[in-house]
């Protein structure tokens, strides 16, 4: 992987002015909430760990920033502009398990995908366009992968072409669901490193996770949820045993 800053021009921009402010957000599923009041305030260069027992809402949380859920009340605002539904700049990164893993698609073809928000009227590629995947494959250190298909992969391989279609998108928020389930030790802290990186670029990057041991070496914030937000702050901070308790046991 290339180091931090050398990779991506949109990188140069990322600042810690390039602030994510989410306030009262409320998903419903039908009569059933599944979040409610969610308010937090971070920006690039954080790494973001949504920490809560299973059914807590951190899935929805995710998909509802990333504009594939609607939203029941709340608003969410990018760099001091409100976010109606969906930016590009915003890429989210689903559960291994939801994706079709057998869909013919090599991983080029993935990292393309990220370009698609990108393109004109005439839907074609441009100069730009191919050097922005090759220098995605590149930062994840995927470029010997390029012609695999993605069935092919490891777990490992597989999250690290989601993440190079991400970079190649040029988003600055990366929404990643899980993104350690199923991998092994060694994978798992590629990509700790590899994610630890793309934070020091200036990208702000918010996971949801289930394993409260590893997570204040992953994360420097936390948003601790149980379909309501009980604290969100400074890892050490919020993850107390109080407050945890408090969470997991509602």
């Amino acid at each position: 992987m290339t180091s931090p800053g050398t990779n991506h021009d949109c990188c140069a921009h990322h600042s810690h002015h390039h602030e994510l402010v989410i306030e009262g957000l409320t998903v419903c599923y039908r009569n059933l909430v599944a979040i409610e009041e969610v308010s937090l305030a971070t920006s690039c260069g954080n790494r973001v760990g949504l920490i809560g027992p299973n059914g807590a809402g951190k899935s929805t949380l995710l998909k509802a920033v990333a504009g594939l859920l609607p939203r029941t009340a709340g608003t969410i605002a990018w760099r001091g502009s409100a976010v109606r539904k969906w930016s590009r700049e915003f890429s989210y990164l689903p559960q291994r398990e939801e994706v079709d893993w057998s869909f013919p698609i090599t991983v080029r073809g993935l990292v393309e995908m990220g370009r698609y928000p990108h393109l004109g009227l005439m839907r074609r590629f441009t100069a730009a366009d191919a050097e922005a995947v090759e220098k995605a494959l590149a930062t994840l250190g995927i470029e010997d992968l390029a012609g695999r298909q993605i069935r092919e992969l490891s777990g490992g391989q597989q999250q690290r072409a989601f993440l190079a279609r991400a970079v190649s998108q040029e988003a600055h928020v990366l929404l990643l669901d899980e993104p350690f389930t199923g991998l092994d030790r060694s994978a798992a802290a590629s990509l700790a490193s590899l994610i630890g990186a793309l934070a020091e670029e200036g990208r702000l990057i918010i996971a949801s996770h289930h394993d409260l041991e590893s997570a204040p070496r992953l994360f420097n914030q936390v948003l601790l949820l149980n379909r309501t937000q009980r604290a969100f702050g400074p890892t050490g901070e919020v993850l107390t045993a109080q407050a945890i308790d408090s969470a997991f046991a509602a």
